[in-house]
């Protein structure tokens, strides 16, 4: 038998006051979307701003590693976008043909994310070697080094707002993206140690202070890039498995615990979960263990939205007891299920 989260649910407990929770009819991805929004709005706001300031002394300066910062983050800031279209999605209900929602979208904006990174990586490098060959005086060193100093604190600040809300949430992708705006902030004083490397008769450090910054934004695509694919093949986080079976293995009733799936659809985790119980229990009794169970999870995994538990009973557990052997019909080719 199987068991799905359905319907609020009262429970003992606080004191033996009994209290419910709405885990069906609530779904947590809408306030956990908006809550990412937020966050997607404001950061793009502060990198917005930034940016814009650096591109001013950019022009005044001719710094080829301010504009390769610069880039980079116009870059971050373009980011917003396609997160924000995901936690869009993720508001949206299921529908039939998107039965399990539209959580993928995130993914989908994860990949994207990490295209534009990659971009800002190639008209960084492209300009830094341009620089190397046909060299320009650069002028208001002393802007520069605001200018870099200003990108730190912007690019830290949002990498702080970013990882909290994320972790708040659970999105991968908004925490990964803040992690890529604090190394965006280690880069952006980069810049300061290119001019002064000019400041002291070093003309050349500018372009290779921006070489420097490319090779740190191809590192970044790498980790995301990672990062992403491995939620794209619903690989997921193994000590997420282990809390799953811990968590389980602690209902009374459960006398094993036999397979147990998760992956993450956006910033959300969907569970599947084997569980083994007396044989003579009756489908109520066993149904009750199963909520139970779901109950558990929903309790111990905060990102959890979705949990199926299958029941058996215990000298038939497992997967290889659903296996149906090789067989054929009425003269077809014989095959098995």
């Amino acid at each position: 038998m199987s068991d799905h989260p359905h319907g609020d649910h009262e429970h003992g407990g606080h004191g033996d006051h009994p209290h419910s929770h709405l885990h069906g009819r609530i779904d947590p991805s809408i306030t956990t979307s908006a809550r990412g929004l937020w966050a997607v709005k404001w950061s793009f706001v502060g990198l917005l701003v930034t940016a814009l300031f650096q591109i001013v002394i950019v022009v005044l300066s001719h710094s080829v590693a301010l504009l390769a910062d610069t880039i980079h983050n116009f870059g971050d800031a373009a980011t917003a976008v396609p997160l924000g279209i995901a936690f869009l999605f993720a508001r949206k209900k299921a529908s039939k043909r998107f039965s399990f929602g539209y959580g993928r979208v995130e993914d989908l904006a994860g990949m994207t994310v990490v295209a534009m990174i990659l971009f800002s990586a190639v008209v960084a490098a492209y300009e830094s070697i341009d620089r190397l060959f046909h060299p320009v005086a650069i002028g208001h060193l002393g802007a520069v080094m605001v200018a870099s100093i200003i990108g730190f604190l912007g690019n830290e600040g949002v990498a702080l707002f970013r990882i909290k809300v994320g972790k708040e949430i659970g999105s991968a992708a908004l925490v990964a993206d803040g992690y890529h705006a604090r190394v965006d902030g280690w880069t952006s004083l980069a810049v300061l140690f290119g001019a002064l490397g000019v400041y002291f008769g070093y003309p050349l450090a500018d372009p290779i202070v921006g070489l420097l910054i490319t090779v740190a934004i191809l590192g970044i695509v790498w980790q995301s890039g990672k990062d992403v694919f491995t939620r794209a093949l619903d690989g997921v986080e193994p000590d997420v498995i282990d809390e799953i079976r811990h968590a389980v293995s602690h209902v009374p009733g459960v006398v094993g615990v036999n397979e147990v799936r998760a992956r993450w659809l956006g910033h959300r985790l969907h569970a599947q979960v084997n569980i083994a119980v007396t044989p003579h229990l009756s489908v109520a009794e066993g149904h009750a263990i199963a909520a139970q169970v779901n109950h558990e999870l929903l309790h111990h995994l905060r990102y959890l939205s979705l949990a199926v538990v299958h029941v058996d009973p215990s000298d038939k557990a497992g997967e290889s007891y659903h296996q149906i052997a090789e067989h054929g019909h009425d003269g077809l080719a014989p095959h098995s299920h």
